[in-house]
């Protein structure tokens, strides 16, 4: 049985790695996305933030929510957020950033439910 994607990853713009968790949008610079693909470091998650201050003006900020690492065994890429805990495969996770493939599903990681802990 498939599981249901919660998400996706895109190419964005100049290079950065656009993802979407259900209605929220976060992205990885594309600096970030080579460290994370030859060297194995974490990278932080981005989020962007309109606010309306009043009827005329919006406030735009960019806040860390989250961070992304490669997982243990090395075929997986694991991305903590706000919103949850996902999961992609490696592969799926280079063709994206090479511009092989235009976005790639997430997964969502659920936690333990025998009372285990999650971290």
């Amino acid at each position: 049985m498939n599981e249901p994607s919660c998400g996706s990853i895109r190419t964005g713009m100049q290079g950065r790695l656009d993802i979407q968790i259900e209605d929220e949008f976060f992205y990885i610079i594309p600096e970030d996305v080579r460290n994370l693909i030859f060297y194995g470091r974490s990278a932080p998650v981005f989020r962007s933030c309109t606010e309306k201050k009043d009827e005329w003006a919006e406030i735009f900020a960019t806040e860390i929510s989250g961070h992304v690492a490669i997982n243990t065994a090395g075929r997986a890429v694991e991305f903590i957020t706000t919103k949850g805990c996902f999961i992609i495969p490696l592969f799926s996770l280079q063709k994206v950033a090479r511009g092989e493939a235009v976005s790639a599903p997430l997964f969502q990681i659920l936690p333990d439910l025998r009372g285990g802990v999650f971290l």
